[in-house]
């Protein structure tokens, strides 16, 4: 049972990455997708979710028109878009999922994780 996130790096203000989310060992569209970030000295946050079918997305204020979810069920992959990226998106980045598909900004209510990866968005 496992979870890759990947596609961080370094960019600078105003640029774009893509994340991807890899499942591996279990039922992807069984579980909602969460994306969480955590940058240094703050508190770990959910940035956006998406439901197992993909009908159904939530983001966290600060990036909505910014950010897009999305999830393909036959690649067993979740992405988050990021656009127009700004120094205060500068986290790791987790992605997680929930097998009962609860909507939930509480990271403990997700019962896989993947390892982070590193977004730097220089200014």
């Amino acid at each position: 049972v496992q979870l890759q996130a990947s596609g961080g790096g370094l960019v600078q203000s105003g640029g774009s990455l893509r994340l991807s989310c890899a499942a591996s060992g279990f039922t992807f569209d069984y579980f909602e997708i969460g994306w969480f970030r955590q940058a240094p000295g703050k508190v770990l946050e959910r940035v956006s979710c998406i439901s197992n079918k993909g009908d159904s997305t939530s983001y966290l204020d600060s990036v909505k028109g910014r950010f897009t979810v999305s999830r393909d069920n036959a690649k067993n992959t979740a992405y988050l878009e990021m656009n127009s990226l700004k120094p205060e998106d500068t986290a790791v980045y987790y992605c997680a999922a929930d097998r009962k598909n609860r909507g939930s900004y509480v990271a403990n209510e997700y019962d896989i994780w993947g390892q982070g990866t590193q977004v730097t968005v220089s200014s």
